[in-house]
C-alpha cells in the first residue's frame, strides 16, 4: 500500500510540473521536434519580455542613461531626490529641489492669487528649494497659469497626476526647474487676471498662449518622463532666451503644433540656446514641429519618431541641428515622408544651415535633407551626449511618458 501510495504522489507531482511548464511557456500540444520546442522557448521570452516593457517593469540594464541611474532602485521613495543627479544632456546641472524639503500637495484646488498650503500652487511660488510631490492620484484643473519659482522639482513618481482642462505650467525668468512623471494635457489659455509668483508678489498677466509647459527666459531646465497632448498651442516651447534644457523620455501624441524652440526669427538672444531632446516617443497623430528650432543649438537624439503629417525637424534662422541616432518611421502615405523641413527661407539661404544626420534609421521611405558645410566647431556646441545606436532606439524609449511606479518596487 505504501508503494502504491508513493507510486501515486510521485505521478500527481510529476502531472503538477509537466502543467506548469506547458502553462508557463505556452507550448502548443503538438510540439515535439527539440528546434520547434527551442523556438517556442525563445518566442515565449521575447512575448514575457514586451509585455514587461509595455508595463514599465524593465529597471535596470535598459541602456537609457536616466533610467538606469535611478529606477533600479526599490527605494526610490525614500530617495526621490537621488533623481537630480541623473539628468543628462544641456539641462544636466537642473537641481530643482534637491537642497529643499519636501513639500507634499493634498489639495487639488487652485486659487490663482491667494493659495491656501496643500496646493500646488502655494508650493511652486514659495522662494525656498522645495521637492514637491502628490499625495494620492489628482486632476488639477488650474484656473490661470501656474507660475513656477526657481529651485523646484514637480515629482509625480507614486500617483497619477493630471494637469488638465485649464491653463498649465509657466516657467519664467527661473533657474533649477524638475518636472517629472506628469501627465499635461488639454491645456487652454489663460490671463487677463492677477497671477501670484512668490509669496509676496502677485501680478496681472496678459493672455497667455495655453502651452503645456512654456519655458520663457529660463534656464537649468529639465522636464523628463511626463505625458503631454492635446494643448491650444505648443506642448512645450522654449524661447526668449531660455537655454541648458533638456527634455527627455516624455510621450507626445494628439497634437499639432509640438515643440517650439526659438521666439522669432528676429529675437537674436536666443543664438546662445541650447537644447537637448532625448529618448522621447513622438507617438500618435502628430503634425510638426518636433521640435521646430531657430537660431540656437540643438541635439536630438534617440528619440523615436512614429508618426508626422508635415514634418518631424524644421526651422528657421539658421539653427544648427545634430541629429543622431533617431528612429524615423514615416506615417502612411497620405503624409510626407520628409523629415526636415526648412521655414520661409529659400534653398540659397537654407542650403548654410548646419542640419546633420548622423546613426539615424530611416524607414517606410523617410528621408532627411542636410545642409550646410558641417562646420566641426558649430556642431560641437549642439553635441549633449554620446548617441547610442538607432536599432536600440526602440528599447531607449519603450517606458516614455508618466511611469507607474510603486513604493518598495522598481519604477
Amino acid at each position: 500500500m505504501a508503494a502504491i501510495t508513493s507510486f501515486l504522489l510521485s505521478l500527481s507531482l510529476a502531472l503538477v510540473l509537466l502543467s506548469f511548464h506547458t502553462t508557463a511557456l505556452s507550448f502548443p500540444a503538438h510540439v515535439s521536434d527539440p528546434d520547434l520546442v527551442a523556438d517556442e522557448v525563445t518566442r515565449s521570452i521575447d512575448n514575457s519580455t514586451a509585455r514587461r516593457r509595455e508595463l514599465g517593469y524593465l529597471s535596470c540594464r535598459t541602456g537609457n542613461p536616466i533610467d538606469d541611474c535611478w529606477r533600479c532602485d526599490k527605494n526610490w521613495a525614500r530617495n526621490r531626490m537621488r533623481l537630480a543627479d541623473c539628468a543628462i544632456g544641456f539641462g544636466r546641472n537642473a537641481i530643482g529641489g534637491k537642497h529643499g524639503k519636501i513639500y507634499v500637495v493634498t489639495n487639488s484646488r487652485d486659487n490663482p492669487v491667494n493659495p491656501k498650503p496643500g496646493t500646488l500652487r502655494y508650493g511652486v511660488i514659495q522662494k525656498e528649494p522645495l521637492w514637491i510631490i502628490f499625495k494620492y492620484s489628482m486632476t488639477i484643473k488650474l484656473k490661470e497659469e501656474l507660475l513656477m519659482n526657481s529651485y523646484k522639482t514637480l515629482d509625480g513618481r507614486g500617483a497619477n497626476v493630471h494637469i488638465a482642462g485649464g491653463p498649465c505650467i509657466t516657467i519664467q525668468y527661473v533657474t533649477n526647474i524638475i518636472i517629472h512623471g506628469l501627465h499635461i494635457h488639454d491645456c487652454k489659455s489663460g490671463g487677463n487676471a492677477y497671477v501670484r509668483d512668490s509669496p509676496d508678489h502677485y501680478g496681472w498677466r496678459t493672455r497667455s498662449d495655453g502651452d503645456g509647459v512654456s519655458i520663457f527666459g529660463g534656464s537649468h531646465i529639465w522636464v523628463d518622463h511626463n505625458s503631454l497632448h492635446n494643448c491650444r498651442d505648443g506642448l512645450i516651447d522654449v524661447i526668449r532666451g531660455s537655454t541648458a534644457i533638456t527634455i527627455s523620455n516624455n510621450h507626445m501624441a494628439h497634437h499639432n503644433k509640438v515643440m517650439l524652440l526659438g521666439h522669432s526669427d528676429s529675437y537674436k538672444y536666443d543664438k546662445k540656446m541650447q537644447v537637448t531632446i532625448a529618448f522621447n516617443h513622438f507617438g500618435k497623430e502628430l503634425v510638426q514641429r518636433m521640435p521646430r528650432c531657430r537660431h540656437g543649438y540643438f541635439h536630438v537624439v534617440n528619440n523615436d519618431y512614429t508618426h508626422w503629417e508635415m514634418y518631424a525637424i524644421g526651422g528657421s534662422a539658421s539653427p544648427t541641428i545634430n541629429s543622431q541616432g533617431n528612429r524615423f518611421l514615416a506615417p502612411d502615405w497620405r503624409f510626407s515622408k520628409e523629415v526636415t523641413k526648412r521655414e520661409i527661407s529659400p534653398k540659397k539661404v537654407w542650403k548654410n544651415w548646419n542640419w546633420r544626420s548622423t546613426g539615424d534609421e530611416f524607414l517606410n521611405g523617410a528621408f532627411f535633407v542636410p545642409s550646410g558645410s558641417g562646420r566641426s566647431k558649430s556642431y560641437s556646441k549642439a553635441s549633449s551626449l554620446g548617441a547610442k545606436s538607432s536599432s536600440k532606439v526602440q528599447a531607449l524609449t519603450s517606458a516614455a511618458g508618466a511611469l507607474k511606479c510603486r513604493k518598495s518596487s522598481h519604477c
